[in-house]
């Protein structure tokens, strides 16, 4: 897919191997390892898991601040990815994936999420209704180029309702996130006012 944007700079399989090893070195080795997920993972996880928990996490919060070249957007019509961006907290979901599994399992999380270090992975606690669990979150890498911490409400609703790309329409992604959350008996009331934005914006 990426050799259809070569402006996009990837990381090396030595950088992603790198990036994983240094985030497990605090974990002990053969241990399950819990994941947490706030946007498409929730639905989308392309990881083998063996169990799933409602969680929430602070000190981070959901927010539309990843501008979106490809994927969900163009070059001329940019999208915007969710990203944990400092302040607040977030629900979602945690993964759970066995030990044996994880080296492989979690070079996938790191190929999908980490390919153009956009992330920064961190373990946090997310606290569940069986315990708390220590699990990694991908962050936003407040220093990547594409890191958007000033758009506007207005500048975020049309970005949102207007771009496309190879995944399909950025307004899909939003719904999508909105639709699991509430599946899951979730409400994120930012997400809530930029989907109400879109739909009146989409409807003029």
């Amino acid at each position: 897919m990426l050799e259809a944007y070569p402006w996009m700079k990837t990381w090396t399989d030595e950088q992603l191997d790198r990036s994983l090893a240094e985030t497990m070195r605090s974990h002990p080795a053969g241990q399950d390892v819990w994941v947490f997920a706030y946007g498409s993972l929730i639905w989308n996880p392309t990881f083998a898991t063996v169990e799933r928990r409602v969680a929430r996490i602070r000190g981070y919060h959901r927010r539309f601040c990843l501008r979106a070249d490809m994927g969900r957007g163009s070059l001329e019509r940019p999208g915007l990815f969710l990203g944990l961006d400092r302040g607040g907290q977030c629900a979602g979901v945690v993964f759970r994936v066995a030990g044996e599994q994880a080296p492989h399992e979690l070079m996938l999380l790191w190929r999908r999420e980490m390919l153009t270090g956009a992330y920064v992975p961190r373990w946090l606690k997310a606290e569940t209704d069986d315990g708390p669990v220590r699990a990694i979150a991908m962050t936003i890498n407040r220093d990547y180029s594409r890191y958007v911490g000033d758009w506007t409400a207005a500048e975020t609703i049309e970005a949102i309702a207007t771009a496309e790309g190879r995944f399909g329409r950025c307004s899909d992604y939003l719904f999508s996130t909105l639709e699991h959350l509430r599946e899951l008996g979730l409400r994120d009331r930012m997400l809530e006012r930029v989907a109400a934005g879109v739909r009146r914006f989409l409807a003029e």
